[in-house]
């Protein structure tokens, strides 16, 4: 997994309108919690957070006044419309520590072209150690029938990663696609009609 390197700042001023002002000058608010530590409030230059934060579980070595802290991104909150980063939680986790973190399920090999692959949850819960998060699992799904689901049980883990998820919970499911084929009663032609209309009064006559 990646482990960047990020210069923060402690912040002086709290408030909705100094995070504002920290908005506009680039910076992004966070707080440093865990281990029973007092939280630290800081800002982040967004440019190379927003980079950062561009791989899965990607570990922040955070500096401070000469001090780092290793952290974990927590919980991120972006503007709606925007999508930029306004405020990030970040959790203080040491070396050697296991933690809990949510890793993508990347789905593999070719599954019954009668089915439809729908991907029900797209990530599974793990407990493994913090430095050695991995990016993604993969979970292959060659010769997955139509009608069936693989689960979080069947995702294979490397060595010292234990599931967190429930085994049960499906990850994919191939849904069968619709045969159904609709019946249309058969149309007479408009040019039919004369014709029957001139053999009746044949008849009549």
């Amino acid at each position: 997994m990646a482990e960047i390197t990020i210069n923060g700042v402690t912040r002086t001023e709290f408030g909705k309108g100094a995070s504002r002002r920290a908005r506009r000058d680039g910076l992004v608010p966070a707080v440093i919690y865990g281990h029973g530590e007092k939280p630290q409030h800081i800002t982040l230059p967004s440019r190379e957070l927003g980079v950062a934060l561009k791989q899965s579980n990607v570990l922040l070595d955070i500096v401070i006044d000469g001090k780092t802290e290793l952290t974990l991104p927590k919980a991120i909150v972006r503007h709606p419309l925007k999508q930029i980063i306004e405020h990030i939680d970040l959790v203080l986790v040491r070396r050697g520590e296991k933690v809990v973190v949510a890793v993508p399920v990347h789905a593999i090999g070719e599954h019954d072209r009668d089915g439809v692959l729908e991907h029900v949850n797209n990530t599974i819960e793990v407990r493994v150690e913090a430095t050695a998060i991995p990016s993604f699992f993969e979970l292959d799904i060659n010769g997955l029938a139509a009608g069936t689901s693989l689960y979080a049980g069947d995702v294979k883990l490397p060595s010292g990663v234990e599931l967190e998820s429930d085994p049960k919970m499906i990850v994919v499911h191939l849904s069968e696609r619709s045969t159904a084929v609709e019946e249309v009663a058969p149309v007479v032609a408009a040019t039919d009609v004369p014709a029957v209309a001139a053999d009746s009064e044949k008849k009549d006559a």
